[in-house]
C-alpha cells in the first residue's frame, strides 16, 4: 500500500506538474524552460560537494557526498526524454545515490534532440566512461546508472560497450527506463493509462521522434531490450506500478534473464515514472535508492573479491 506522503506528492504530480508539461505540448523550447522549475526545487544535502568537469570534452559534474570514497564512481545519465534536464536538474538524486553507494557521481551532460538525435548521446556516455577508465578507475569499481531516458541510454551504452570489448563496469542500474523509442505496443501503454500522474503514450512518442530523428526505425540500438544483452554485468531494475512505460521495464528484465544475466527487478506498488527524484519528500523512493545502494555495493565488494 502506498504511503500517505506518496498519495499527497502523486496528486500534486497530477495536478501541478502533469498540466506544466501538458501545456508545453510539443514545444521543445517550452518543455526546456521548466527546466528551471525543477532547479529551483532541488535541496542538496549539507556537505555535498559538486565540481564541474570536462570529461573527454563533454561537460559534466561531480557529485559527492561526504564519505564517498575516491576510487568507487557511478556514470550518471539524467532523465529528460532526450530532449530536457541537465545534471542540474538532478543534482539532488545524484547527491542521495552517493550517499547510498558511498561513490562519487559523475552526471553527463549529454547531447540532447532533436539538435542532436541517436547516437550523439551514446556516443558522449561511450566517452564519458572511457574517460573514467583513462584517469585511473578500475572497472570492477565503476557502475553505470540512469533514469527514464537516461535508463535506456545507460543500456545502449552498456550494448556498445560490450560490442567492441571494453572493460564492463561491475554493475549497472535503471530507474523506469525507456527501453524502446520505436514499437510502443507495451500492455501497459493502455493499462495504465489513467494512473499515470505524468507521462502519456502521445507524449512519448513525440519525444522519442526526437530522438531517433532521421535513422532506420529498424536500427537495434533504438529498441535495446529486444536485442542480445548476454555478457552484460548485473543490473538493478526498479519501476512503478503506475506509469506507462512499466512493460519497457518488464520486458527489459525478462529479456536479460533469458540472456542469463543477473537481475534484480523490483515493481514498486503505487509508485509513478521515476519516483526516486522525490525521495525527500517519499518514504518509496528513499527505500529505493538505499536497496539499489545495497545492490551497487555488494556488486562492486564482488568484483573486488574475485
Amino acid at each position: 500500500m502506498a504511503s500517505l506522503r506518496s498519495c499527497l506528492l502523486r496528486f500534486m504530480i497530477k495536478h501541478i506538474v502533469g498540466p506544466k508539461f501538458r501545456r508545453a505540448g510539443s514545444s521543445i523550447s517550452e518543455l526546456r524552460k521548466l527546466d528551471e522549475f525543477i532547479v529551483k526545487n532541488q535541496k542538496i544535502p549539507t556537505g555535498t560537494e559538486i565540481r564541474p568537469v570536462s570529461a573527454e570534452g563533454i561537460a559534466a559534474e561531480w557529485v559527492r557526498a561526504p564519505a564517498a570514497q575516491k576510487e568507487r564512481a557511478i556514470l550518471y545519465l539524467h532523465g529528460g526524454a532526450f530532449v530536457m534536464c541537465s545534471p542540474a536538474t538532478h543534482r539532488e538524486l545524484a547527491a542521495q545515490l552517493s550517499a547510498s553507494t558511498n561513490a562519487a557521481v559523475l552526471v553527463l551532460d549529454y547531447r540532447l534532440a532533436p539538435e542532436h538525435s541517436f547516437p550523439a548521446a551514446m556516443q558522449d556516455a561511450v566517452s564519458a566512461y572511457r574517460w573514467l577508465l583513462d584517469t585511473g578507475y578500475a572497472e570492477g569499481n565503476l557502475v553505470i546508472g540512469g533514469d527514464s531516458a537516461g535508463g535506456g541510454l545507460a543500456l545502449q551504452t552498456l550494448i556498445a560497450l560490450r560490442d567492441e570489448e571494453s572493460p564492463l563496469p561491475a554493475a549497472a542500474f535503471f530507474l523506469s527506463p525507456v527501453t524502446d523509442w520505436v514499437r510502443f505496443d507495451g500492455e501497459s501503454y493502455s493499462t495504465r493509462a489513467n494512473v499515470d500522474p505524468l507521462n502519456t503514450a502521445e507524449m512519448c512518442r513525440l519525444t522519442a521522434s526526437h530522438y531517433v530523428g532521421g535513422n532506420d526505425p529498424q536500427t537495434p540500438l533504438l529498441s535495446p531490450a529486444n536485442i542480445d544483452l548476454s555478457g552484460l554485468p548485473p543490473l538493478c531494475i526498479h519501476v512503478g506500478d503506475h506509469e506507462v512505460l512499466l512493460s519497457d521495464s518488464v520486458r527489459f528484465a525478462e529479456r536479460a534473464r533469458a540472456c542469463d544475466v543477473d537481475v534484480e527487478f523490483k515493481i514498486w506498488p503505487g509508485m509513478w515514472h521515476a519516483f526516486q527524484t522525490s525521495a525527500r519528500f517519499v518514504p518509496e523512493a528513499r527505500r529505493s535508492i538505499e536497496e539499489v545502494g545495497r545492490f551497487i555495493v555488494n556488486r562492486i565488494d564482488s568484483r573486488a573479491a574475485q
